[in-house]
């Protein structure tokens, strides 16, 4: 009983380690993975090449404020609008970061760093049974979702776009069309039979829920196990 009391933290509560952060944000940091990917695709046919998007990913860490400021740039809008659609987006990082401002120690340098990975996945995931929030958790957890995010962005940039700019030679991955994208899954699925078969819905191939449903179901007629847009 002592040895075990010796493990208690703050009224009783074992305190965290940052792999208990990690381990609770591993299922969560999968779809964040796959949504960088679909960022790091994105980001170039809104004219950001793929070295921009990996540091765009890298600097700023924001999964939302990053797809509304390529978004906007895609659609021929200025970078002005573009900062302020991201800012208004993360203007509520204020409130979170004032609700864990005293968790964090150290010199200036070190909670400038370790504030970085404040999102809202870690924030959520930091919060203790007591209603206390750890800096452990949040740090493994961050670090997890940081390391999925930026990673996520380099695959999808420098890889999602080798059908249509690579392969095909389009100046982009919005001229790829759906008979284009199912014969390239199928001789996927045929070259790789083990293999895990993804596919990209085209752009304009899911500008309404049946359309969407549509085509991602001949994708996988094609052969892709997963279909994301």
């Amino acid at each position: 009983l002592a040895r075990a009391h010796a493990r208690l933290g703050h009224r009783g509560v074992t305190p965290a380690r940052y792999r208990d952060g990690a381990r609770r944000i591993a299922p969560i940091a999968v779809a964040a993975f796959a949504f960088a990917l679909s960022f790091g695709v994105l980001a170039p046919t809104s004219g950001i090449d793929s070295l921009e998007a990996i540091v765009m990913s890298a600097t700023t860490f924001a999964g939302s404020a990053q797809f509304a400021a390529v978004s906007i740039l895609g659609v021929g809008g200025g970078v002005a609008s573009a900062i302020v659609a991201a800012t208004l987006l993360n203007a509520r990082y204020a409130p979170i970061s004032v609700s864990v401002a005293s968790i964090f120690v150290g010199g200036p340098l070190r909670r400038l760093l370790e504030s970085q990975l404040i999102v809202d996945e870690s924030w959520a995931m930091s919060r203790r049974p007591d209603g206390r929030y750890d800096r452990r958790l949040l740090v493994g957890a961050g670090l997890v979702l940081y390391a999925c995010w930026v990673g996520g962005t380099a695959v999808g940039a420098l890889v999602g776009d080798s059908l249509g700019m690579v392969v095909l030679g389009y100046p982009n991955t919005t001229h790829v069309t759906m008979a284009e994208m199912e014969h390239h899954t199928r001789a996927v699925a045929r070259a790789k039979p083990n293999a895990l078969v993804g596919a990209d819905l085209p752009f304009h191939a899911y500008e309404g829920p049946e359309q969407a449903v549509a085509n991602a179901r001949r994708l996988v007629e094609a052969g892709a196990e997963y279909v994301k847009a």
